[in-house]
């Protein structure tokens, strides 16, 4: 991350864990905002309301949702940095979202899709998520991958939900991703996830820069997605 304090702070905010490799994310989708310009987007799984707050001081109107959140965090957010106006708040299942088709142009997440537990689950979100989304709509999300056989066992001893969520296999992206016309997909991360601790996750960040270029993608643990709906 580079930029002033305050600025990183920011960074911090939105992204909330493994900043340094996840925040790799604002940069990739930043370019399809400024080509799209959206006005209107729906954040999913918002507790802290992080990617709501990205979004809302690009002047974007957001409605930050979650299931079964209190909304507590992340309107602390928002006020603090003075942009409740532009966000409002509603509890949203993303497998069955109560919005009127081609109601968005921007659909965002990050480390939702795992939380469904199954294929079928997670092909049902996608799809109601482009169902939402207007003619020339993004979808814009991050999302934790399968990676290497060590990701696995480091998450089997220290993540307590880990059993709970269904990894998305690198090679099954484009399968889940199919409604879509157009794609643009990347992945990072290889020893970040290791780290116990923020800090010890930041260091490990600065040797994913070096590290992530030079290994198969299959051994990555995160994938940046931006998914174009074009007209009709």
């Amino acid at each position: 991350m580079r930029g002033t304090s305050a600025n990183d702070a920011r960074i911090r905010a939105v992204i909330g864990w493994d900043v340094r490799n996840w925040a790799r994310a604002l940069p990739f989708w930043q370019r399809q905002i400024d080509l799209h310009r959206p006005r209107r987007a729906l954040a999913i799984g918002e507790r802290g309301g992080g990617l709501s707050l990205w979004l809302a001081t690009q002047g974007i109107q957001v409605v930050c949702t979650d299931l079964g959140s209190s909304f507590e965090r992340a309107r602390e957010l928002h006020e603090r940095y003075g942009v409740s106006d532009l966000v409002t708040y509603e509890e949203l299942d993303a497998t069955a979202i109560a919005r009127p088709d081609q109601s968005f142009d921007l659909v965002v997440f990050k480390s939702v899709i795992g939380a469904l537990r199954t294929k079928e689950r997670q092909e049902q979100a996608i799809g109601e998520m482009h169902r939402v989304l207007r003619p020339n709509g993004l979808l814009l999300f991050a999302e934790n991958l399968v990676g290497s056989r060590l990701h696995a066992q480091m998450r089997s001893r220290f993540v307590p939900w880990e059993q709970a969520w269904r990894y998305i296999r690198l090679r099954e992206v484009r399968e889940l991703l199919a409604v879509f016309d157009t794609l643009e997909l990347k992945t990072w991360g290889v020893v970040g996830l290791l780290g116990r601790t923020e800090r010890q996750r930041d260091l490990l960040g600065r040797i994913d820069s070096l590290a992530s270029p030079r290994v198969p993608p299959a051994w990555r643990y995160i994938l940046f997605a931006a998914c174009l709906k074009r007209d009709g």
